[in-house]
């Protein structure tokens, strides 16, 4: 089965998604991402997009649960990467993403983690 990595960088998790997002791979990353915060106790989640194009309202509501489940176990989300037409599209779906905290790139992403965790 399909899985997008999970990497462990000391107290946060960096999830890098490179490949085109479909409803499947969003939900087994959504259910692998919650197992990992469990188990390793991360206390930041930085979720990179930057190589996604296009996202639809299922992939936009799944970013939205993950840091609503990530801040119930205690953990920070801040997506970093952002395209300019992804952007577009979540707003005009209508999707605020509610509690997700995003930066321009992973070095920002990490200064605003290590900021609110300090």
């Amino acid at each position: 089965m399909e899985r997008i990595p999970i990497l462990q960088m000391g107290s946060f998790l960096l999830v890098t998604i490179q490949v085109d997002m479909h409803d499947r791979l969003a939900l087994t990353l959504q259910d692998d991402l919650t197992n990992r915060i469990v188990k390793t106790g991360a206390r930041g989640v930085l979720i990179d997009i930057s190589s996604l194009e296009i996202v639809d309202s299922f992939i936009g509501r799944i970013l939205g649960n993950i840091a609503s489940m990530s801040r119930i176990l205690d953990a920070e989300t801040v997506v970093v990467g952002m395209q300019p037409a992804v952007a577009i599209t979540l707003v005009e779906l209508g999707l605020s993403l509610t509690g997700v905290r995003t930066a321009l790139n992973v070095e920002q992403g990490m200064a605003m983690l290590r900021k609110s965790l300090g």
